[in-house]
């Protein structure tokens, strides 16, 4: 005995699908963000852990925040490929430069190593 699949079930299925696309979700939706990753140095060269990473998004003025692993790493994800960010590092006293991340930076893994200043 075949069983049939009501045709209220299909038309929700298919509507389902067709909310997660619009949404983003899947594959084809992480083509829509980037990422950003990279370590923290001090002017020595040495990795730096605990460091604080503030992401700026130049669009919203919204900073995230982000505290180095034990090797230096940090990264950011779910970033917005049309919006410009500005990323530095802090720690104790010591501050990197400000790096942009252009919206002409073309990839969705975006790496951007910061080197900590020597403290005055």
């Amino acid at each position: 005995m075949r069983r049939l699949i009501p045709l209220w079930g299909l038309l929700a299925a298919m509507l389902s699908c067709q909310a997660m696309a619009l949404a983003g979700i899947g594959d084809k939706g992480d083509l829509k963000t980037r990422s950003l990753e990279g370590v923290v140095t001090d002017a020595d060269g040495r990795l730096v852990a605990g460091a604080v990473v503030k992401l700026e998004d130049t669009k919203t003025l919204q900073v995230r925040s982000y505290l180095t692993k034990d090797d230096g790493s940090y990264s950011f994800y779910g970033l917005s490929p049309n919006v410009e960010y500005e990323v530095r590092a802090e720690y104790q006293g010591a501050t990197s430069d400000t790096k942009k991340i252009s919206v002409f930076v073309s990839g969705k893994k975006v790496v951007r190593n910061l080197m900590l200043n020597k403290k005055k």
